[in-house]
């Protein structure tokens, strides 16, 4: 399965995908990128007058390219005719640096395990300088639905 058919099967809306390119995947984790778009309706409210991006939104962003991607590609093998159901089951992220509206960040993610269809994985998300913006862990459950 290459970059752009996981990309084709992310279940979300283009109001909130936040997955730009996907870089690198494998068994043992994924790489993507994303680019904060400054006309994003919750810059408006968060905050007035110094728009960031919300720590909820960095996470979803970690979640989709690092643990989402990721799942599809280890379900890869289940039949074409299914879908992917993800649930996030739980997070622990540390938000180190603030993220403004136009900037492009990278998460990487790293397998911790794949059991039961329950994936945990470790991630990071750096800025266009390198910078750690924030890191954790992510597990969540994938379940394959077939389309009704």
């Amino acid at each position: 399965m290459n970059p752009q058919e996981i990309l084709d099967k992310l279940p979300y809306g283009k109001s909130f995908l936040f997955v730009d390119e996907l870089l690198h995947i494998d068994e043992n984790g994924a790489k993507g990128t994303y680019t904060y778009a400054k006309d994003l309706p919750f810059y408006e409210g968060h905050f007035k007058n110094r728009p960031l991006t919300p720590a909820v939104i960095l996470t979803e962003t970690m979640a989709q390219i690092g643990l989402v991607c990721l799942g599809i590609y280890l379900l890869k093998n289940i039949e074409t005719n299914q879908n992917i159901a993800i649930a996030m089951t739980s997070n622990a992220i540390d938000f180190l640096k603030p993220v403004a509206p136009g900037e492009k960040v990278t998460v990487t993610s790293e397998k911790i395990y794949f059991r039961f269809n329950k994936l945990s994985c470790k991630l990071k998300m750096e800025n266009a300088a390198g910078e750690m913006v924030c890191k954790g862990n992510i597990s969540g459950m994938l379940i394959s639905k077939e389309n009704e």
